[in-house]
């Protein structure tokens, strides 16, 4: 059973060991569901669009549809807000148990949503709304589950442990990735855009129930005694106590998000729009690439145990801003799926740097009264503005004729994170996390 006390990690024992690895898991398949349910949106988007817009070109179908993408991601502080509370004040398992539930719910209803040739103007504002609940159960999600998988990691191996958020986080988009692939195969296109496009909805449903079981089965890893503490989960205490890292948090989450979405939910359209390439080829390239770029993480989860979150973040935000614009520049002008291939994934090793540790290297920077509020809302607010908008606004600088200045906007903020990055704490020798598996 995960305990409360304060060990040492040297003294923890093998059953303890194994309970902690238990309870990531746990964690994990919840986080894996939720973000399965919230991707699936970006990835079907090309089929459904038409539904709900029917009016215009594909891109300026995709650009409404993405237009509301980004609506989800606005509404992530907000949802950041009252489930980091919930965390703070009621507790971890709480907090994510009530999130997955928000993200079935949502699911559920778009699987059996009205089109635009039913109920007209009703729908696309349905999918809206619908898009806001999932904004907000994912903006609480983030935030818990970071602190919740720091709070069991073992010390000396945080970075490993702490990589399965991102291990489960792009499980969920490459399971909804596969999941569409296999759509592909069976179903003709006016199929898809007819009713297929509403199957991996009703799946994210589905199994969402199962991450609500496995959730409940969790142990608590916060205390009476952190979570009664005058100021707990407020906003107040947050900027009393961490005002500087929240802000460094949300400077390096906004290039860190732009980057992340730039190379995975946005390439697909980048390859079909840009390159060329046909849906089902481009489905096929990011589905490889996303289980490449899965299999990194604990790998650069490791590296950064070794060499520190710090050195990472600076080696992350320094490749990226040099390498961007001739990386989307070579895969826009590509035609052999190999090749594209190649050179998406050294992207996202680049961006492994940052996504294996993204959690826990903020969990590091919070004290664990206001820990969830703290890691979720400073990750939503620099996720929503830079992360949620970078499908639109590569797409509308398109639309203007301006693509490649997209390709510069991500270096820009990529350079902004690498200064970020020299003047962040290192954890190593000041972070709240230091020397405990678990210091409540």
């Amino acid at each position: 059973m995960v305990t409360n006390n304060a060990v040492p990690d040297e003294a923890i024992s093998s059953s303890e060991a194994r309970s902690r690895i238990f309870s990531i898991v746990g964690a994990a398949t919840g986080n894996l569901v939720e973000w399965y349910d919230f991707y699936v949106y970006a990835f079907t988007a090309i089929y459904f669009s038409s539904q709900f817009f029917p009016s215009g070109d594909q891109t300026s179908q995709l650009l409404n549809t993405s237009a509301i993408f980004f609506a989800g991601f606005l509404l992530r502080p907000i949802g950041s807000w009252v489930f980091g509370l919930i965390a703070d004040r009621y507790g971890r398992k709480t907090s994510m148990v009530i999130s997955v539930l928000a993200m079935c719910l949502g699911s559920a209803i778009i699987a059996v949503l009205p089109t635009y040739a039913s109920i007209g103007l009703g729908a696309p504002i349905l999918l809206f709304l619908v898009r806001v609940l999932q904004g907000l159960s994912v903006g609480g999600e983030y935030g818990t589950s970071a602190t919740y998988m720091s709070e069991v990691a073992i010390g000396g191996r945080r970075g490993f442990y702490g990589s399965f958020q991102y291990v489960t986080l792009i499980g969920g988009q490459l399971l909804a990735t596969l999941v569409l692939v296999i759509l592909q195969l069976f179903l003709t296109q006016p199929e898809m855009k007819s009713w297929g496009w509403r199957v991996p909805f009703a799946i994210g449903a589905v199994v969402a129930v199962v991450a609500f079981f496995l959730r409940r089965g969790l142990h608590e890893t916060s205390t009476e005694a952190t979570r009664s503490q005058k100021g707990a989960g407020t906003l107040g205490e947050v900027f009393r106590v961490s005002t500087k890292n929240f802000l460094i948090v949300v400077g390096f989450t906004a290039g860190g998000s732009l980057i992340f979405y730039t190379f995975t939910t946005y390439m697909g359209k980048y390859l079909v729009n840009s390159a060329g390439f046909s849906s089902a080829t481009a489905t096929n390239i990011m589905t490889v690439v996303l289980l490449v770029y899965m299999l990194m993480q604990p790998i650069f989860g490791i590296l950064s145990d070794k060499i520190g979150r710090k050195t990472s973040m600076i080696l992350f935000t320094g490749l990226s801003a040099l390498t961007t614009v001739p990386l989307m520049t070579v895969i826009g002008h590509t035609k052999d799926p190999t090749t594209a291939f190649i050179l998406i994934t050294i992207a996202l090793a680049i961006v492994s740097l940052y996504t294996s540790i993204s959690g826990i290297v903020k969990a590091e920077l919070f004290p664990p009264q206001i820990r969830a509020l703290g890691v979720g809302l400073s990750y939503a607010i620099g996720n929503a503005l830079f992360g949620g908008s970078a499908e639109y606004v590569a797409l509308q600088l398109k639309t203007w004729g301006l693509e490649t200045s997209f390709f510069w906007y991500v270096s820009a903020m990529m350079a902004i994170g690498f200064v970020i990055a020299l003047f962040m704490p290192d954890a190593r020798k000041n972070g709240y996390l230091q020397g405990n598996g678990m210091e409540m």
